[in-house]
């Protein structure tokens, strides 16, 4: 396999990868908002009505004209005639006009007339006043309130057939709150794309069962399956397949038929019992696109496209197989999914001991992240966990990545750095 030296940089390799992918067209499906969550739009989401759509108070306190309270303080207060309580869950059934106001509660509708609220605690009762047929009751007002101050006006959330949800975003519970707010309760959203995953190995078992000397337990599979489901797909287990080329390929062309992608964990070595490249050869064109990548861990990382799919070779090494899921399994399902660009979720951290490097190689390092106490601008120091490739637990106590570009030869301790979480 001579092109498994000709080995390329991640960024690039990702961007041939996404470029030999047809633009995807977007299966979409109607679901509950209330089952939206993690998923993503289809569609463009236009709000139906404004919202709010009536004004309301954000506080407790007395509806007012604001020109009625202009100049009002602590030692000059205005005087204004209490005309009701505005009802919650109802519009008032009356006006404010001049000298006049209201009690309302936060969320009240504003009556009208009124153009602003004062907070409750800026307020004081005077008792009865005017005559006895026709008592009324003062209101101390002891701080003026400009126009629209302490309440919502009419569409200042969003207006009536705004752009509040595009295509291609993710559900987040905020994105469910504002749906709920405009009595939006179904949307379409993009169908989880299907990712078919397959294990080789003669010594690889299920995890249900005890190994005996020379076996171990399938891993890829599951921490795969879970980064695609968090990712938005749908995960396909295939099972464990033997070294054996027929029976590989044989299982692989089914997975492509069924699935959306295919990733194949283990068999992307130069080792000769090694035959995943040679598996994605035969299964459509162009193939196999890159068979290696310069990066640690997953060097021996396998990327190809078969008819318009996207089939995937990932170390058999538990920590290198997940790392490049993170680097081009996940960039594939997005772009399946139709997702709007997204930043990554990063914090920036001291690195606590100086990191080898070799130049030309981009190097990934599992930290933990501890709680800088010491330090009122720097959060957080980030403390790599040395292990091999092999070593899952080594990522499990892990709460990110910290990558280490080609260009450098390593880090210093006490250098700030971008650590990825994970």
């Amino acid at each position: 396999m001579p092109e498994f030296l000709t080995l390329l940089p991640p960024d690039d390799a990702r961007t041939l990868l996404l470029s030999h992918l047809p633009q995807p067209k977007i299966d979409s499906e109607s679901i509950a908002v209330t089952s939206s969550l993690g998923r993503f739009t289809a569609s463009d989401i236009f709000a139906p009505h404004p919202l709010p759509d009536f004004p309301r108070t954000t506080v407790d306190g007395y509806a007012v004209r604001a020109r009625d309270t202009f100049g009002a303080s602590d030692s000059l207060p205005a005087y204004l005639t209490l005309v009701g309580e505005v009802p919650m869950g109802d519009a008032p059934a009356f006006e404010i006009g001049a000298g006049q106001c209201a009690l309302i509660h936060t969320g009240g509708m504003l009556p009208k007339g009124a153009d602003a609220v004062v907070m409750l605690e800026y307020t004081q009762t005077t008792g009865m006043s005017g005559s006895r047929s026709a008592p009324t009751e003062e209101i101390e007002i002891f701080k003026s309130v400009a126009d629209g101050e302490n309440l919502i006006r009419i569409g200042e959330d969003v207006a009536q057939g705004q752009l509040v949800i595009p295509k291609g975003t993710l559900i987040r519970p905020a994105e469910i709150g504002g749906l709920m707010a405009l009595g939006i309760t179904s949307i379409q959203t993009a169908k989880k794309p299907r990712v078919g995953l397959l294990s080789t190995g003669d010594e690889v078992i299920d995890p249900s069962q005890t190994p005996r000397y020379g076996q171990v337990r399938d891993i890829n599979s599951y921490t795969l399956g879970a980064l695609v489901e968090k990712t938005g797909g749908e995960a396909i287990r295939y099972g464990i397949f033997s070294d054996s080329f027929q029976v590989l390929q044989e299982a692989a062309a089914k997975a492509l038929s069924e699935c959306d992608v295919i990733i194949i964990t283990a068999g992307s070595s130069a080792s000769t019992r090694d035959m995943t490249a040679e598996v994605i050869r035969t299964l459509g064109e162009p193939g196999v696109l890159v068979h290696g990548i310069n990066t640690r861990p997953g060097k021996p990382t396998i990327l190809g496209v078969c008819n318009g799919k996207a089939v995937i070779g990932l170390p058999g090494n538990p920590v290198s197989a997940l790392v490049n899921g993170y680097l081009f399994v996940v960039p594939v399902i997005e772009k399946l999914l139709g997702a709007l660009p997204k930043p990554k979720a990063t914090v920036q951290a001291k690195l606590t001991v100086n990191l080898p490097s070799q130049a030309g190689r981009e190097d990934w390092w599992s930290v933990k992240l501890i709680v800088n106490r010491k330090s009122p601008i720097v959060n957080y120091e980030a403390e790599p966990i040395f292990g091999k490739s092999n070593l899952i637990f080594t990522l499990a106590s892990a709460d990110g990545l910290l990558r280490i570009h080609p260009d450098a030869t390593g880090l210093s301790a006490g250098e700030m750095v971008e650590v990825v979480l994970i």
